[in-house]
């Protein structure tokens, strides 16, 4: 009898045990990986943005895992605080590299996080903003000069080559010296065109700009604004080695943190209408940003036409110098000549 006791007590202790471990192994799982995730499990996730695609962004936590995150249309973007935890409202453009954030959403059958919530702290922003206004233009020229470095690369083999080959040819005929000569001068100045070209890769020079200009305290494009970013687009579509770069603006009003997000919400609605009804891919559009009424002026902001002017949201189509020119060749008939 007191044998059976203690294995009855045995069994209950064994039992609460398990059911005391399930709420661990319910931790865990919303920590694990997504490789080991389950479609439609909750998760929440922190860290920072390690890289950013057009429709996801990859967070890494304190531990060096790593979470990739979709968004939809339907994924709250904001920042943290304000009256009863509201925060203020951003578009998906504002998460950036570097950005701190908090992540929830569920996952999906592919092991990614379906974002339903994004929030971050209005100093993580500003941090974030800095940093990829530094370095996302010039990465983007560096991705934009690997797809032309293997032309490049052959060019000046068949520029070594052919020098090669003049040398054989001015050694062996002396009556071809001069032809041999002018050719050399020729794959000599081919050879700095290229070099140029090379050094051009990170230059880029506005080709066109215009002022998109808004309403009093407005963020909506005017029929006559997207008349505008219409036909910048087309010019766009039309060249190689293009970049856009967006600058939102406003006038002297209020404060300078009602300015700021006005203007950077003019920005984000450029973007918007570039990327949705002219289809020009994010990774050609500089991180846009807000300069509120920081910046100087293009109007005197005591009249109501100057002001006019200053409600605006400036657009700046840029084109890669180094790569809009046109790959150095050899003039092959001076080898010919001097050839016996």
């Amino acid at each position: 009898m007191f044998r059976n006791t203690r294995l009855a007590r045995a069994f209950v202790f064994a039992t609460l045990l398990a059911f005391a471990a399930s709420p661990a192994l319910a931790q865990n799982s919303t920590t694990s990986s997504q490789s080991t995730a389950v479609s439609g499990q909750k998760l929440k996730v922190k860290g920072i943005v390690t890289r950013r695609d057009a429709d996801t962004f990859t967070v890494q936590n304190d531990t060096g895992g790593t979470t990739t995150v979709a968004l939809t249309d339907a994924t709250s973007v904001k920042t943290k605080g304000g009256f009863f935890g509201g925060g203020t409202r951003y578009g998906a453009t504002q998460i950036l590299r570097g950005l701190r954030v908090e992540v929830e959403g569920r996952t999906d059958s592919s092991g990614q996080l379906v974002a339903e919530k994004v929030r971050f702290g209005d100093k993580d922003l500003r941090v974030a903003q800095s940093i990829e206004a530094r370095v996302d233009p010039v990465e983007t020229r560096v991705g934009t000069a690997e797809n032309k470095i293997d032309t490049v690369e052959q060019n000046a083999q068949r520029m070594s080559g052919q020098l090669d080959e003049l040398a054989a040819v001015s050694n062996a005929a002396r009556g071809g010296a001069v032809a041999a000569m002018e050719t050399a001068e020729s794959a000599i100045q081919g050879v700095n065109a290229t070099n140029e070209r090379i050094s051009a890769l990170d230059d880029f020079t506005p080709q066109q700009s215009l002022n998109i200009n808004f309403k009093h305290r407005s963020a909506v494009l005017t029929p006559e604004a997207k008349l505008q970013l219409d036909e910048l687009a087309k010019v766009a579509n039309a060249t190689k080695g293009y970049m856009i770069e967006v600058s939102g603006y406003a006038f002297d009003w209020r404060n300078k943190n009602s300015n700021r997000r006005l203007s950077q919400q003019r920005a984000d609605a450029v973007v918007r209408y570039l990327a949705e009804n002219q289809r020009i891919p994010l990774r050609r559009i500089v991180n846009p940003f807000g300069y509120g009424s920081t910046a100087e002026p293009i109007a005197d902001n005591t009249t109501r036409e100057g002001r006019a002017e200053n409600r605006r949201a400036e657009v700046r189509l840029l084109v890669n110098r180094g790569l809009t020119g046109s790959a150095p060749e050899m003039n092959e008939s001076k080898i010919s000549s001097a050839t016996p």
